[in-house]
Order: C-alpha cells, then structure tokens, then sequence
C-alpha cells in the first residue's frame, strides 16, 4: 500500500533525479559544445538519450544504495531527508556553477539521516562505504586523469605527422561519438542512485521485499526524468567544465570523454556509485596536461577539489538536520 509519506519520497526522488539530469548534463556535453563538435541544442538532445537508455541497462549501482550502506529499516522520512540534503547541495552548487558530485551528495545525505534518526554510527554499513564511496571517490578522480593523459598521449603519437586542421576535422565527428558514450555511461551510473533510493523507500515501506531487485516502472520513471532534466541543460557549470579548466581541442575532448566514460562503465560493472563529475573532470585534466601542465589552470582545479572533498561531510550534516528537523515536526503532527 503507498501511503502519503512514500508517495512524496519517489515525488521528491524523482525531482532528485531531474536536478541530477541538468545538474549533470555539463559532464556529458561540456567538451563537445565547447570544441565545437555539436551545437548546445544536438549535444542537449544526444546526451538527453543517451542517459534514458544508459539508465535502463543495469541495477547493480542501485542495489548498492538500496542495500549495502545502512542495515536498518528506516522510516521514509529518513528517506526523505537525505533527497532534501542532496538538493539542497545540488541547486547551490549548480547556482555557483560547481562542478559537485550528485551521488556523493546523496549518499551523504542518506548516512547523515540515519545517523541522527539511530542516534548511532552502527547502522551504517562502513565496509560498504569504504569499499564503495569513500574508495572509489579518491581512485576514480585519479584513474580519470591517467586514462585522459594516455588517450591524448596516444593520439599525439598516432597523428604527429597530420596537420592540426586535419586532426580537428577527423576529432569533431569522432567526439559526437564520445559523448554519447561519456552520456549513457552517465546514465548508467548516475540514474540509478536514485532507483536505489526509491526501491529503498519502497522496502521500507512494506510495498517491496528485499532482494527482489529494481521494478521496471522505476527504472522507466528514473530514465525518463534525468533524460528531461538533461534536455534543460546546465549551461553554468558547463562553463566551467568546457573551458575553465583547460583549453580543449577536438582531440583533447575525445580523449577526455573516451578516457572517464570507460572508467565509470567500468565502476559501473562492480556497482560502485561513482562521481560523473570527478570522473570527467580529472580526464580534461589529464588530456589537458599532455602538452605541459601549465595549459591546466590549477586554481579553479583546487576549488573544484574542494568542493569535492566537502560534499560528503556537508550533506552529512544537511541530511541529519533534515532528519532532526523532520522527525520532530511529524511528532507534533
């Protein structure tokens, strides 16, 4: 039975996952725009599919979330507090033009929330968010620089007796490539915190055993709703990811693309909720950095890190405050 309080968590999840799709949609389309290789209205377009089929591949990143970082029955308000948190973050990240993480947002907000409603850190799978957040939130940044650095590396190499004009014409059409699959990547990963979070809700709720996996409407309405927000676009951010940290070119962008879309499909195959941002981030970096390190500005690299580091014990926070806040109106209600 879907009483009113699990109705407005998957109305709020889904309004999560739609923020998700324009807050994001930057990591998809930034380096394509910015070189050129698509216009903003075909990138929006593109990556708005991408995502949608991206996002009805796997549920292994979901079943994460819905059931290895917290090992107790939560309420839904508790549910309820953690897509507050990471919402909150999201829209003053995205105002800011931050290039932040959504998944580490709600995750974040997920920990914080049952922390305060337990009063307690033993509710928290700690294994799981070592092994599937804390983890993958350090290596993944780096493994995305290293995989950009040797993509640019290799094509300086295959092309050095090409021209540039001829190098450029070649990479805009293969990053239209590229960025369907740095999109449905995203998809594949990102979409699915937030069928996590609702097939959580939905156990908590006494509508879904545990186990029994992602229902087919969830998958449909989480895919639907971050190809929608993707559609609106995230032109600030994207600001910053396309030409604020480096000066990209046609091949730089493929090479930053292909290099993060690989390594979060790769997360993706062992269910690790990674950052899209962090991700493609650090594979501009690394495709930037081939030619010499000073093509990449490090002051607005540094603030993105710290933004980075900040988000998990900030929604933390967010998520325990809503929690708080939230437990003690419904017991004057």
């Amino acid at each position: 039975m879907f009483s009113t309080i699990l109705i407005l968590v998957i109305v709020v999840s889904l309004l999560f996952e739609f923020i998700n799709g324009f807050h994001d949609t930057a990591n998809a389309i930034a380096t394509s725009v910015y070189t050129r290789a698509l216009t903003a209205k075909q990138a929006i377009l593109l990556a708005a599919i991408m995502n949608f089929c991206g996002a009805l591949v796997s549920e292994k990143v979901a079943m994460t979330i819905s059931t290895g970082l917290v090992d107790i029955q939560l309420k839904q308000y508790v549910i309820l507090s953690a897509l507050i948190a990471a919402i909150i973050w999201n829209l003053i990240t995205w105002w800011k033009g931050i290039p932040s993480s959504s998944s580490h947002a709600l995750i974040g907000g997920l920990i914080g929330a049952t922390i305060v409603y337990t009063w307690s850190f033993e509710h928290i799978v700690w294994s799981g968010v070592l092994e599937k957040v804390v983890i993958p939130l350090f290596t993944s940044p780096i493994i995305g620089f290293i995989c950009g650095f040797f993509f640019m590396k290799l094509i300086f190499i295959a092309f050095a007796g090409w021209s540039q004009g001829k190098v450029n014409k070649l990479f805009l059409k293969l990053q239209i490539f590229s960025a369907a699959l740095i999109a449905y990547s995203h998809g594949n990963n990102d979409a699915q915190k937030t069928m996590g979070i609702m097939t959580l809700a939905l156990i908590t709720g006494g509508v879904l055993e545990s186990g029994s996996g992602i229902p087919l409407w969830i998958k449909v309405a989480c895919a639907v709703t971050m190809a929608t927000g993707t559609s609106i676009g995230g032109w600030k951010i994207m600001k910053t990811m396309g030409g604020g940290v480096t000066k990209l070119q046609p091949a730089s962008g493929f090479a930053a693309q292909t290099g993060a879309a690989l390594v979060i499909e790769s997360m993706s195959f062992f269910g690790a909720p990674v950052s899209t941002t962090h991700v493609i981030t650090t594979a501009i970096m690394g495709a930037g950095s081939v030619k010499r390190l000073s093509a990449v500005k490090w002051a607005i690299a540094e603030s993105i890190v710290t933004a980075w580091v900040i988000t998990l014990p900030i929604t933390m926070c967010l998520g325990g405050i809503s929690a708080f806040i939230i437990g003690r109106l419904i017991m004057f209600l």
